[in-house]
């Protein structure tokens, strides 16, 4: 089983990569029969992910590009404000938590300034900077390479700093909710810091805006039976929410803002 599940993993990232596969190439890379290769497209084109076609399958959800966090900020603002505020109801004085770079994440950060005795973790520049002059906020920067597409900090640096730690909860932005394939997100660096922070936390709460749901982009972060929490906007559709809810992952729906 743990072999069939790399494989299809490899698989799927050829596929997001190339926007189709071969039967004949992965019989010869993966040194299976030609009828497990089609079991695997099978498998994929039942989760809505891919289309087969004579010889191979060609990817179906294709993911967006990658915005810079400029261009992200402006995105779904109202709705990432509000997800923001119920992310900052979970924190509690004296709680140690991890915020992930991001900009929904961003908006968790605005609204913990009012809160007391929070020590926060983050590789996200702006995120530090926000809480920065926040009096009851202790900020502590992994450290790493700066990506400045996202201004987040990654690498092995960002990574080794979260050993000496143990969190009560990450808040986790990302690029991709896929209920099959799990959590994803376009940079193989943050995908790798992102499972690291998973595995420093008691608590995985997810942060994202129903757009999110369906897409899978190229790295993954977890699978989501390592999640805790879902907050999401009234977008959410129900064969997402009883998805999540099946796994034990509380699904929290943020309301607008008055």
């Amino acid at each position: 089983m743990r072999n069939t599940r790399s494989r299809r993993q490899q698989i799927l990232q050829q596929l997001i990569e190339h926007g189709s596969v071969q039967v004949a190439e992965l019989v010869g890379r993966y040194g299976v029969s030609a009828v497990t290769i089609r079991t695997d497209l099978g498998h994929f084109e039942e989760q809505g992910l891919a289309t087969r076609t004579h010889g191979g399958a060609t990817l179906v959800r294709t993911p967006p590009q990658e915005q810079d966090i400029h261009e992200k900020d402006a995105l779904n603002l109202p709705l990432k404000e509000s997800i923001g505020a119920r992310a900052a109801q979970l924190v509690q004085p004296g709680d140690n938590i991890i915020i992930d770079s991001g900009s929904t994440t961003m908006t968790l950060a605005r609204h913990l300034r009012g809160h007391r005795d929070v020590t926060v973790m983050t590789n996200g520049l702006n995120i530090a900077w926000e809480l920065a002059n926040a009096p009851g906020m202790n900020v502590l920067l992994t450290g790493g390479q700066l990506r400045k597409q996202s201004l987040s900090l990654q690498g092995s640096q960002a990574e080794a700093s979260l050993n000496p730690y143990s969190f009560d909860t990450l808040f986790l932005g990302v690029d991709g909710l896929d209920l099959q394939f799990g959590l994803t997100t376009h940079d193989e660096a943050e995908a790798r810091l992102n499972h690291r922070m998973v595995e420093r936390a008691r608590r995985i709460v997810v942060l994202t805006d129903a757009s999110k749901f369906g897409r899978v982009s190229l790295h993954r972060i977890a699978y989501l039976d390592q999640i805790h929490a879902v907050i999401t906007d009234a977008g959410i559709d129900e064969a997402t929410r009883e998805g999540l809810q099946r796994r034990g992952i509380d699904v929290l729906v943020a309301e607008p803002a008055p």
